[in-house]
């Protein structure tokens, strides 16, 4: 098992900063430093330079990181398969999740909460953001199982289908948009709310547009939100018209503070899958959690 020490330094590496490293594991900045200063002097090896009023790793240190993450991960694989072993009557262990946006809001909170009865000895860490972070975070060793949207697949990554849903274009009931279907050449001269870079949503929505020729630069966009609930309310507070998960907005729809505006010709899809590193499908935790959403899902 690696030591609280390697802990420290993983903490140090990951954010680059001792003061965030001591709120995370809720020691203080001097003992931070003075287990990342013991390290060194038994590795007989600076393991981060100082830059100004920041800190970069060392190649010791770049080295003694990407050993440490191969650890960790040994680590929870052992944790659970002797926990199999040892007859308890549910698999134990850590599972560290990260899901885009509407996946992790309005898609998994019941998938979790089913497994976490029927799974009780296994610690669930959600990180909820946009799909470009959860795949960096996936890469970085940051989270064991990513579920996202998926346009260009990576060799270093495995994919497993989950689900689809539909993007639409929304407007708020008093709206002067509401009611009416818009033509693609109307769309274009139509104020549009979007999400940030990065996100699945916006992905999606480009893609689309792309098939008929048209670039973000050919939209008439108003403002860019971060987040799926901050783009759901700006609608319902403006007249302008917004591209929006189904998922995200089913009581809205139903209620009639939201109303779907159709675009001639343009119909928005897309696929989510759970991501995993290569070489590190055999952690058991996530193949149950895998199972468990898949058969909730036909459920």
């Amino acid at each position: 098992m690696i030591s609280f020490s390697h802990r420290v330094f993983l903490e140090v590496a990951a954010n680059l900063s001792f003061s965030k490293a001591a709120q995370v594991l809720f020691v203080t900045q001097p003992a931070i430093s003075k287990h990342i200063k013991t390290m060194e002097d038994q590795y007989k090896v600076p393991l981060f330079e100082r830059k100004g009023n920041s800190i970069i790793l060392t190649d010791a240190g770049k080295k003694l990181y990407e050993y440490l993450l191969q650890a960790t991960e040994i680590e929870r694989k052992i944790e659970y398969d002797l926990s199999i072993l040892s007859n308890l009557s549910h698999a134990a262990g850590h599972l560290r999740l990260g899901a885009s946006t509407t996946i992790a809001l309005y898609i998994l909170p019941p998938i979790l909460s089913g497994f976490q009865r029927e799974y009780t000895n296994v610690d669930v860490q959600l990180v909820n953001r946009n799909s470009e972070y959860v795949l960096n975070a996936l890469l970085t060793h940051e989270v064991d199982l990513g579920i996202i949207e998926v346009d260009n697949k990576l060799t270093t990554v495995s994919y497993h289908p989950f689900m689809n849903d539909e993007v639409i274009p929304v407007c708020s009931a008093k709206s002067p948009l509401a009611g009416k279907k818009l033509t693609l050449k109307q769309l274009l001269k139509t104020p549009i709310a979007l999400r940030e870079r990065g996100s699945g949503t916006l992905n999606a929505l480009l893609k689309a547009l792309a098939e008929h020729h048209i670039s973000p630069s050919d939209l008439s966009v108003k403002i860019r939100l971060g987040g799926t609930e901050a783009l759901k309310n700006f609608l319902l507070a403006d007249t302008c018209l917004g591209f929006m998960p189904r998922p995200s907005i089913v009581r809205q729809l139903a209620e009639g503070d939201l109303v779907e505006v159709p675009v001639e010709g343009l119909h928005i899809t897309r696929d989510f899958y759970f991501i995993r590193r290569k070489g590190n499908e055999d952690y058991g935790l996530t193949s149950n959690f895998i199972n468990y959403a898949l058969h909730s899902q036909q459920g």
